[in-house]
């Protein structure tokens, strides 16, 4: 079971800690590693993204919390904590978590050693291989390295974040001086160092340090080392009064570099008085301090995961192209026209959506063509495509989103490589994050124009694509094409829409329009007609939601909410949320698809309810500080495929799920005799709506049965 997520003090309290929630749901990906299920080498992938996760966290929410204890700004929590109770319970739990993660490395590498695989990270270990590693050291990692004096003629070097380093206590032979040493291991250097032989031995660089000290230290007796990390401050803060926000980001890019130490991780050999010494350095920045027991830099062990040996990888899956659009001989503008369609990635290629945006760049009759970018990836087919379009002497609009955090400077390589094609680029608001993810294509057919839109919920990422659970929602409904006109109006010109038809947007009006779906539901119970809420997203904070929430199961309103990642909201309390159950699914792919549905006069699954996708999450940022989109299925087989098939199937799984207690706890659910891994299933089935002939021609369509869920 996973750890409470309340805070010290606050049990009773009608939220949960947004940060602790996120350290529950990070020790939930953790969790994924001490799965005998996954295959060893993906295990130590979920315990490598754990320790990514964790230095984004420190990087970014704990950052922010320590500027505000810094600055004396006593803003509670939403659950009534002050910055310092935040940060004294997030060290308690990030201490626990780190140990976990360090007892599950262990485990890990005596098991990866047992399958010839060897990760060496101690001086003693690696002696053994000094010979074949010796040669290595001296060519490859010798010449790159500085090692600085720390005295007061030498002041403490900057290291940037995420640094690793190696502090040598010496002593010099000719005189008998201690001498301190520092030694920046250059991120330009692989951490791991393979030795040389069929047998896959890696050994990490620091530790090549440390053996070689003799090397980089002739004529002096080495009396101790350690080695340690760092996490800086790496949020941009926007300055809305910015001239030029192109240049202001790359200032603040710069800048970032430099920011604030927020986190010292140090390996347990480090001697507790050079600790105190190196985080004096640190100048009243106040940073958190971890000691690990282990490995320390975890999200390195990425690298070991390349390994090639597919026996101890995921079996390789390949997703399918969509048969709709191939009974159309490949024409998606075609397909789209006969029938909304609703692609489930990453069962269903990615592809279909750059054939779209190829097809639209390639065919003389589109005359425009409208887009968002948010992350695009660092080799973009989309942009390739968006430059052949321009290219070609179509009108193309790139909303380009500079706010995308850890992606501004691939972002403003984006934007420059767009514009010096012809496209017009836009950067959206000063204020506000662009997050929808909107494609629309206008063309010229029979005297007229039609629009054939794109409403993703992932990025317009071919990688992410294939690891992330999104849908992308294909439709030429002129609804949903004036829609979308103007929620490309309001980025680009400050036009707010007026009359919209299908969409709902934030931050204008999508909060208000979701507390009236829920009020709905409320009214259908208490005039005792069938009622329901169901919701996947991947965090849900947002307060007023929350309340609402409240309100609806004190109604009578049966809730079922499946959130991946922060819920602050207390299910199964009784008297304030007994009818709301919450449950998390964490697996082989990362669930980050939004559906909501709502019962409607009538007990969910129905074909009544009203359902919706959505690019956004239930959280406050969504609702007021970003542009995000939230659009109903109205088509009957893409409405089955979304309600009946994946909602149902994140119900009833019960191999990747986590349920939540009224304590904060989480506690993995039992499959019991009738297992159900949602992921394998829609490895194994395609969707409905993508199906096209094949549907028609084949009438063993599983059916999923709610009863199936041991909840």
């Amino acid at each position: 079971m996973n750890a409470p997520v309340t805070a010290p003090g606050v049990a009773e309290a009608r939220y949960f800690n947004r940060e602790l929630s996120w350290l529950a749901f990070n020790r939930r990906v953790m969790e994924e590693a001490r799965n005998a299920a996954h295959p060893l080498l993906e295990r130590l992938r979920f315990l490598s993204i754990s320790g990514n996760n964790l230095d984004e966290f420190f990087m970014v929410r704990v950052a922010g919390i320590k500027a505000h204890q810094l600055q004396g700004i006593e803003e509670r929590s939403q659950d009534g904590l002050t910055p310092t109770q935040q940060l004294d319970a997030i060290a308690a739990a990030t201490q626990t978590l780190v140990g976990e993660q360090q007892a599950e490395w262990h485990h890990l590498s005596v098991e990866l050693a047992r399958r010839g695989i060897e990760v060496v990270h101690d001086v003693a270990g690696a002696s053994r291989w000094r010979a074949a590693l010796e040669q290595h050291f001296i060519e490859q990692i010798f010449p790159i390295l500085t090692p600085q004096a720390l005295d007061p003629a030498h002041p403490f070097p900057f290291i940037p974040n995420k640094g690793l380093a190696v502090v040598f206590d010496l002593v010099r032979q000719s005189d008998a001086e201690a001498v301190r040493e520092l030694v920046m291991i250059p991120p330009t250097l692989p951490r791991f160092a393979r030795v040389p032989g069929e047998r896959a031995v890696y050994v990490a660089v620091d530790t090549l340090v440390a053996l070689f000290a003799d090397r980089l230290f002739p004529g002096f007796t080495v009396l101790g080392h350690g080695r340690f990390r760092l996490i800086r401050d790496s949020d941009i803060e926007l300055e809305e009064e910015a001239e030029d926000l192109v240049q202001h980001f790359r200032t603040a890019i710069r800048r970032r570099r430099r920011g604030r130490i927020v986190l010292f991780e140090f390996d347990s050999e480090t001697p507790e008085a050079l600790i105190a010494d190196l985080v004096e350095e640190a100048d009243g920045q106040e940073p958190e301090v971890l000691v690990s027991s282990g490995f320390i830099g975890l999200a390195d062990l990425d690298q070991i995961v390349g390994e090639d040996r597919p026996d101890l990888k995921f079996t390789p899956f390949t997703a399918r192209f969509p048969e709709r659009i191939r009974d159309h001989g490949g024409d998606c503008f075609a397909a789209i026209r006969t029938k909304d369609i609703v692609v489930h990635h990453p069962y269903e290629s990615f592809d279909v959506v750059l054939s779209f945006l190829r097809q639209a760049a390639a065919d003389p009759d589109v005359v425009a063509i409208k887009q968002t970018l948010y992350r695009a990836g660092d080799q973009s087919p989309v942009i390739r495509a968006l430059i052949e379009a321009a290219e070609a002497g179509k009108s193309v609009t790139a909303v380009v989103e500079l706010k995308a955090r850890f992606d501004e400077e691939q972002n403003l390589h984006w934007a420059g490589q767009l514009e010096r094609a012809g496209v017009q680029v836009v950067y959206g608001f000063i204020e506000w994050k662009t997050h929808a993810k909107v494609s629309m294509v206008v063309r010229r057919e029979g005297g007229a124009y039609r629009t054939y839109c794109h409403f993703g919920t992932g990025n317009y990422h071919p990688v992410t694509a294939r690891i992330y659970t999104d849908f992308s929602f294909f439709t030429a409904d002129a609804r949903a094409g004036r829609d979308a006109a103007q929620l490309f109006n309001y980025i680009t010109g400050y036009i707010e829409p007026r009359g919209l038809e299908m969409i709902t947007m934030s931050p204008l009006h999508l909060r208000p329009r979701l507390m009236a779906l829920i009020d709905a539901e409320i009214a259908n119970a208490k005039a005792g007609q069938g009622c329901g809420i169901w919701a996947k997203m991947n965090s849900l904070v947002d307060r007023q939601i929350i309340e609402k929430l409240y309100e609806a199961s004190a109604a009578g309103v049966p809730i079922d909410l499946v959130v991946r990642g922060i819920c602050c909201l207390r299910p199964g309390v009784p008297g304030l949320s007994e009818n709301i159950r919450v449950k998390s699914v964490v697996g082989r792919f990362l669930e980050h698809s939004r559906l909501f549905a709502f019962g409607n006069g009538a007990a969910l699954p129905s074909r009544g309810a009203l359902v919706y996708i959505s690019s956004a999450d239930w959280m406050n940022r969504n609702f007021d500080r970003r542009v995000e989109y939230m659009i109903p299925i109205e088509n009957p087989t893409v409405h089955d495929q979304l309600l009946d098939q994946v909602m149902v199937a994140n119900l009833i799984d019960n191999e990747q799920s986590w349920r939540l207690a009224p304590d904060g706890g989480y506690t993995r659910v039992d499959a019991g005799d009738k297992p159900f891994n949602l992921h394998r299933y829609f490895m194994n089935n395609a969707s409905l709506s993508g199906r096209g002939d094949t549907l028609r021609r084949r009438k063993d369509v599983p059916k999923l049965d709610l009863t199936r869920w041991n909840g």
